[in-house]
């Protein structure tokens, strides 16, 4: 079994470790996210994610990079403790955090066999990485959403449970 620190990875250090993997074969899959508020849709998600390969990255974006995208009130659980999460699941191999909008460079580097998204992505948002996976011949895959089950929902069940107290 990895020690968790040794899944939690600088660009660096998986620029260093994925030539070696491809070299023997691996089959990299990739996915990108917030992961804030993991909830057992994320786990499914994941779970599925790592089927379709043999090393499954979560490229996991930083605090500042959600607040651009999801506005000011978010993330609600800081990138360490999302990091430290997602390093415990059996199914994630490495964790990555980037701080860019989005994961472009980081898929230009780890060019991997397949990036997997699910849920509630926006398809003019991730056209680029559709494009840049095609340029190396890399395969594209999305999930459907989990019904009933998203961060959003577990924000606005805790405000109308809590709003009076």
């Amino acid at each position: 079994m990895i020690e968790l620190e040794k899944k939690l990875l600088s660009i660096e250090e998986i620029s260093e470790i994925i030539n070696p993997l491809k070299n023997i074969g691996k089959i990299i899959v990739t996915t990108s996210g917030s992961f804030d508020i993991l909830h057992s849709a994320h786990v499914h998600f994941l779970q599925k994610a790592k089927k379709e390969g043999d090393v499954l990255i979560v490229l996991l974006n930083t605090d500042s990079s959600i607040k651009r995208n999801k506005g000011e009130k978010r993330p609600i659980v800081p990138e360490d403790e999302r990091a430290k999460m997602l390093v415990s699941l059996e199914c994630v191999d490495y964790v990555v955090i980037f701080n860019e909008d989005k994961p472009l460079k980081l898929l230009e580097m780890i060019k991997p066999n397949i990036h997997v998204k699910g849920g509630s992505f926006i398809p003019e948002r991730i056209k680029e990485e559709k494009e840049l996976l095609d340029s190396w011949e890399g395969k594209y895959k999305t999930f459907e959403l989990e019904e009933g089950y998203s961060t959003t929902n577990i924000i606005q069940t805790i405000l109308e449970k809590y709003n009076n107290i």
